[in-house]
């Protein structure tokens, strides 16, 4: 067994599954990246495949099963032969750090031997999209015959279109009845002028001397004694009052102690005392 062949039955297999073990180094994984926009969106690229390498091994079997197949030998002995070669690979791979796998890339270690896998540009397992290229928005132009074959669609079109129904046509509008013209009203007869009544005689006004004796009873304005009693009580009341002051300083001056009682408290009367 070699390298070209693992190359092969690997290719082959990952056509059908989306993981191929390898015992004893890992396994190569597919995935399935869906339609994406480049060139700052102008161009779309098409939806592919993409394969890289993975250190967890499954357990599947299928490329013992490819090799017994291919070379009809018995299990064991394919498992064998299988083990035996990746063993020897995986060891060339640490020292070398480059393995190339013919139509698929290249298998490779860094320096901590952590196994990676590069895949070849042109690299196609994804039969479903077989034809499948970019197409830039920017640079697409309409060839003679995509132009010719968008017109005759179009015209297609309209002849499988069906006929335009004609519209009812508007029914005429009755003419306005002309509506009878009123009866001249005629005019109110002028309403008779009123009677001018007759206006009241004057009543002449009594003379002065006729005047009732009633109304001279008239109560006359204050007297002017009352005035004069109002003045003299309230000359006595100031009177009083400026006998009651001149008492008042004459105690002051005689008896200031007996007035002071009158005039203060006794705590006032022991801070002037």
């Amino acid at each position: 067994m070699d390298i070209d062949l693992l190359a092969r039955m690997v290719k082959e297999v990952v056509m059908d599954h989306d993981t191929v073990t390898l015992p004893g180094v890992g396994s190569f994984v597919t995935e399935l990246v869906p339609a994406t926009f480049a060139d700052r969106g102008y161009t779309i690229l098409p939806p592919y495949r993409r394969l890289y390498f993975s250190p967890k091994q499954g357990e599947d079997t299928l490329l013992v099963d490819l090799y017994v197949q291919a070379n009809h030998v018995p299990e064991a002995d394919a498992q064998r032969i299988l083990t035996d070669f990746l063993t020897e690979m995986k060891e060339v791979l640490k020292v070398k750090k480059t393995i190339v796998f013919p139509g698929l890339g290249r298998l490779r270690a860094t320096r901590e031997n952590h196994f990676f896998f590069v895949a070849d540009e042109d690299l196609d397992i994804y039969p479903t999209g077989f034809g499948l290229q970019p197409i830039s928005l920017k640079t697409h132009e309409e060839t003679k015959e995509e132009v010719e074959e968008a017109v005759s669609a179009l015209a297609s079109m309209l002849e499988e279109s069906p006929a335009p129904v004609a519209a009812p046509e508007p029914e005429p509008e009755p003419e306005p009845v002309a509506e009878p013209e009123p009866a001249p009203v005629a005019a109110p007869e002028s309403e008779p002028e009123p009677v001018a009544e007759p206006e009241p005689e004057p009543v002449a006004a009594p003379e002065p001397d006729s005047i009732p004796a009633v109304e001279a009873n008239v109560s006359p304005e204050p007297s002017r004694k009352g005035r004069s009693v109002f003045v003299r009580i309230l000359i006595v009341l100031l009177v009083l009052l400026l006998l009651a002051a001149l008492g008042l300083a004459v105690a002051g001056r005689v008896a200031p102690e007996w007035l002071d009682r009158f005039l203060y408290s006794p705590e006032e009367l022991e801070v002037l005392y």
